[in-house]
């Protein structure tokens, strides 16, 4: 018996086959090889077609199907992940009105600061607990007043999942975990947030229906089947933000447990059993996966833009020919603190975590009698690693004290010395697991179809492949505070 797991990244669309009794993958996939372009119309602003993922989907599909090493007909459920925040919008005939605006454009904060203070700050954290912010909300906020030809005819707004679910089964639903991701939910009353919809003029009658997130949102189309070569009416069971999924996917499920990525973006994901808020809204709190009326679990999440892209950005200036593992082992020839050359990586937008600020990426102090490309890159491996350190100083002001971090063995977590040094810089351990985003939704799909009795049984045979313990935290200590009063001139 297999499971299916679908990541709707904003690279390329990941898949995998996950065989239920091993809990492990048997075969994945990627489609395009090549990532993704971003549309970007207007400074700040970044789009993606809806279609496009779904061709892109189907593509990726087929070519797991191609690899061979199980039955597709065995495949008896299907999870999504996807890029968080994004908005679909929707006619009566399910056909995408415009191109979705994604999580990293930026042409609604204002308006989401205008709510904010309309409905007023101790409110909206109160019950929302964030700012309307940049979030979805806020997004089709901007449709309404600037495309109104566009707001007139939307039947349903989506998440990015939620549109791979619908293209799959022709059901269009949503979660409160995705509510809250969209600023949609208030947490204190456990109902649709009627203030935020009343503020921006919204009618209720554009969400979808809402169902648990481990449920069945609806049974593969026949003839999505045929071209896909799975069996019609498989369960759709799991959709989920591409962070409370990577949190799943690392069986980080309890209340205090703490996960990790560093991939295009860099975050840190806690669990939470508090409706706990940011006064400053710089750090997010949402449904977790786990959330329940009975049980209020929430992830709070710091995101920081300007991380995978600030490394591949200096790949591609400085040795666009090397591989990431050429990178990595030219950056371990370099002394801790770079020689002095210290990286701003906030490069990719404004960040939610410096208040909607934009820094810009800096390159500082580089002397050119003494700075060599393996300075640079461990300067930027380590200006990575500090940002994390600012952003989980601010998560700590919140109460999040992790004991340890769990996260995925992929992207910048590939480098063992960015892994050391983030330890080393946060003072934090590290323990790090063989997972990807689609296998945590395969594995999320075993659960909503109740294939597994519970998530915990979908995770018994979760082991760590590679620990990391702090080693040069009084070496980095200095560095990271001339690091962080360089940032701190920056946002003055």
């Amino acid at each position: 018996m297999y499971l299916l797991g679908i990541d709707v990244g904003t690279s390329s669309i990941k898949v995998a086959v996950v065989d239920v009794r091993t809990q492990k993958s048997v075969a994945t996939a990627q489609y395009p090889e090549t990532e993704v372009d971003i549309k970007t119309v207007q400074p700040g602003w970044a789009e993606q077609s809806p279609l496009g993922w779904w061709e892109n989907t189907q593509q990726a599909i087929i070519k797991l199907n191609q690899a061979g090493g199980f039955d597709p007909k065995e495949i008896k459920a299907i999870g999504i992940a996807y890029q968080m925040h994004g908005l679909v919008v929707v006619d009566k005939a399910q056909q995408p009105l415009r191109d979705s605006i994604i999580w990293c454009d930026s042409r609604a904060v204002e308006l989401g600061e205008k709510a904010f203070d309309a409905i007023g700050h101790e409110k909206c954290l109160a019950n929302l607990l964030n700012s309307p912010g940049n979030f979805t909300a806020s997004k089709l906020a901007w449709v309404k007043q600037n495309e109104p030809e566009h707001y007139q005819h939307i039947e349903k707004i989506m998440l990015p999942g939620d549109f791979i679910a619908m293209k799959l089964t022709g059901e269009i639903t949503t979660s409160i975990p995705a509510l809250s991701e969209g600023i949609f939910w208030n947490f204190k009353t456990d109902e649709l947030a009627h203030e935020v919809m009343e503020h921006y003029g919204f009618s209720e009658s554009l969400i979808p229906a809402i169902k648990p997130l481990f449920s069945v949102h609806g049974n593969l189309r026949a003839d999505v089947a045929t071209t896909l070569g799975l069996s019609a009416g498989i369960p759709v069971s799991y959709k989920s933000g591409d962070q409370p999924n990577n949190a799943l996917s690392l069986n980080v499920l309890k209340p205090g447990e703490v996960a990790a990525t560093a991939g295009t973006s860099g975050v840190i994901y806690g669990v939470s059993d508090n409706l706990n808020y940011d006064p400053q809204s710089r750090v997010n709190t949402f449904a977790h996966v786990t959330y329940a009326k009975e049980e209020k679990h929430t992830g709070v999440l710091l995101c920081i833009n300007g991380t995978g892209s600030m490394y591949r950005w200096a790949k591609n200036q400085f040795a666009s020919q090397t591989s990431y593992a050429e990178l990595n082992m030219l950056a371990e020839k370099a002394p801790i603190g770079s020689k002095g050359l210290k990286v701003i990586p906030f490069g990719n937008g404004a960040e939610r975590m410096l208040n909607n600020k934009y820094t810009g990426a800096q390159l500082i102090g580089i002397d050119l009698n003494v700075h060599n490309q393996s300075d640079i890159f461990r300067a930027v491996q380590e200006g990575i690693a500090f940002s994390f350190r600012y952003g989980l100083d601010i998560m700590r002001e919140n109460g999040m004290e992790p004991k340890v971090i769990r996260a995925g063995r992929a992207n910048l977590f590939l480098s063992d010395l960015f892994a050391q040094t983030f330890v080393d810089v946060t003072g934090v351990p590290v323990e790090l697991y063989e997972n990807d985003g689609s296998v945590g939704a395969a594995l999320g799909a075993g659960i909503g179809a109740g294939i597994f009795e519970s998530a915990a049984d979908a995770f018994t045979q979760h082991e760590v492949i590679k620990h990391y313990t702090p080693k040069n935290e009084e070496a980095y200590e200095p560095i990271y505070q001339e690091w962080k009063t360089i940032l701190n001139k920056a946002l003055k």
